[in-house]
């Protein structure tokens, strides 16, 4: 038997472990495996989101690191790996779950991912979307809805904040600031913590969650996690510095920290769109550029 047809076999038992609910991290698969995974799960009827929750599962124990991803070996500064499946960070476990849910093999995962992480899908400290509510929502409202108003019906306050892309970009020692977004004035919804125990049966497993800062003048976001089901309840899934690795909290204890915490407001959740999140649904990465340009006939 040939190596492609046993590392075939090989990520469909991976498959149908994860199905029975048995732990197969990603830290020790190859590429090769990873893509044959893809393969395997794509040929299956399952939505983008169920897709997530399964995926998602395969990081939990990985390790956290802060500066897990970068702009890979070519840049002038974030030289770290554009794809790292060894440690993770609470942005870049929520890109690379989206990314691998979208996608039917290794090279459409990787491109896809820069399509998530990147204006455009252009690599670059400049371009990449380093603010989750400033930037990298606005940049994936072709695959996300802020669904923070659907959620927290009757119950949401806004909040008014400046993105400073500039401060940012001088505080990592950037003096060029050619193509810098300019700075900006955004107002967002958010769920308060108080309330984030009675908004639980509006969330749908694959939901992604940002944590809101309470406060910060210049920042939204805190913190990125997902919205999961494990063994018949919901959890949130995150990797976060504080266990420095990547757990599931049962929704209830997690709401119960956050709401006794002075640290943040409340919370902005992002779905994956209704129209996308069909069973069997694959996203290519060319078809990206048509689904924005639709998207901005739609909603100019």
């Amino acid at each position: 038997m040939g190596k492609l047809a046993l590392t075939l076999l090989l990520c469909i038992a991976v498959y149908q472990y994860i199905l029975a609910g048995d732990e197969q991290q990603l830290v020790h698969m190859s590429n090769q495996q990873i893509d044959s995974l893809l393969s395997v799960t794509a040929g299956k009827n399952m939505t983008i989101t169920e897709r997530m929750n399964m995926y998602s599962r395969l990081f939990l124990k990985m390790p956290y690191d802060l500066a897990c991803a970068g702009d890979g070996p070519y840049a002038l500064m974030e030289t770290q790996p554009l794809v790292n499946f060894r440690e993770t960070n609470c942005m870049v476990f929520c890109e690379h779950v989206l990314a691998l849910s979208i996608s039917d093999s290794w090279d459409n995962f990787f491109n896809n991912l820069q399509q998530i992480r990147y204006k455009d899908g252009m690599i670059g400290m400049r371009t990449r979307n380093h603010y989750t509510m400033g930037d990298w929502l606005p940049e994936n409202r072709w695959l996300l809805d802020d669904v923070t108003l659907r959620v927290g019906v009757n119950v949401t306050k806004q909040v008014t904040r400046t993105i400073a892309h500039s401060n940012f970009f001088k505080g990592k020692g950037i003096t060029d600031l050619r193509y810098v977004k300019p700075d900006r004035k955004m107002t967002i919804d958010y769920i308060p913590s108080e309330n984030l125990k009675e908004i639980k049966s509006k969330l749908n497993v694959g939901d992604i969650g940002s944590l809101i800062f309470a406060n910060k003048t210049d920042i939204f976001s805190a913190h990125m996690w997902l919205v999961a089901e494990k063994d018949g309840k919901i959890v949130i899934r995150e990797s976060s510095s504080s266990k420095m690795t990547t757990f599931d909290t049962p929704y209830e204890e997690w709401c119960e920290k956050i709401a006794g915490s002075t640290k943040y407001i409340g919370i902005a959740v992002m779905r994956v769109r209704d129209d996308l999140n069909q069973p069997g649904k694959i996203i290519l990465p060319w078809e990206i550029t048509g689904i924005k340009g639709t998207l901005r006939l739609k909603y100019p």
